[in-house]
């Protein structure tokens, strides 16, 4: 064990933006970093998201365990981070999770020197995406995509990916991110 602080990004963006996939893809080129897996209190789909299926109540108890380093209720579901990615902060290791926008600030909280990696796409691409999925109604994508182009909140560190053509490209503009020399201080500074 090292006792290095490791680094953690939050992977954000609208739904039909790619980050599961972009996360799998930059782990399969820089296999030591960990994807933290969430929980949903959504049953398992084929989807290409892996992440463990929980009822609200095992979701509730586990929350009052302190099982999550972060928690948070987004389209009528809950979802969290678990708290093992301390450890492996702790040990020197980069973590990925995929976030919502509406959480990036108790992320920042939770986690002083979090990096926000703000996936997108355009619209064409996002409905396109969310189509090819059938989770949601034709109203359901419409709603998404309004919402889409979000704010993210003021003064965390943001790198925008652009994920609407070769998944090659937005991979590159990660690992460009994750070469850059880990900050010796969290000098409060946007990326």
């Amino acid at each position: 064990m090292s006792g290095t602080a490791g680094r953690i990004f939050a992977i954000v963006g609208p739904s039909g933006a790619g980050k599961d996939t972009l996360m799998r893809a930059v782990q399969a080129a820089r296999p030591e970093v960990v994807l933290a897996q969430r929980s949903i209190t959504r049953p398992l789909t084929e989807d290409s998201e892996a992440y463990a299926s929980l009822s609200q109540t095992a979701f509730e108890a586990k929350q009052q365990r302190g099982g999550f380093a972060l928690s948070w209720q987004a389209h009528g579901l809950s979802y969290g981070i678990p708290s093992s990615v301390f450890d492996a902060l702790h040990n020197g290791q980069t973590v990925f999770f995929n976030g919502s926008r509406a959480m990036l600030s108790e992320a920042a909280r939770v986690f002083p020197d979090l990096h926000v990696l703000n996936v997108t796409a355009s619209n064409a691409v996002l409905a396109e995406r969310l189509r090819a999925r059938g989770r949601e109604s034709e109203d359901e994508i419409t709603r998404r995509l309004k919402r889409a182009r979000m704010p993210l909140p003021a003064g965390l560190r943001v790198t925008q990916v652009v994920n609407s053509g070769p998944l090659a490209d937005a991979v590159a503009t990660v690992l460009a991110v994750l070469d850059q020399a880990a900050p010796q201080a969290n000098t409060g500074s946007a990326a």
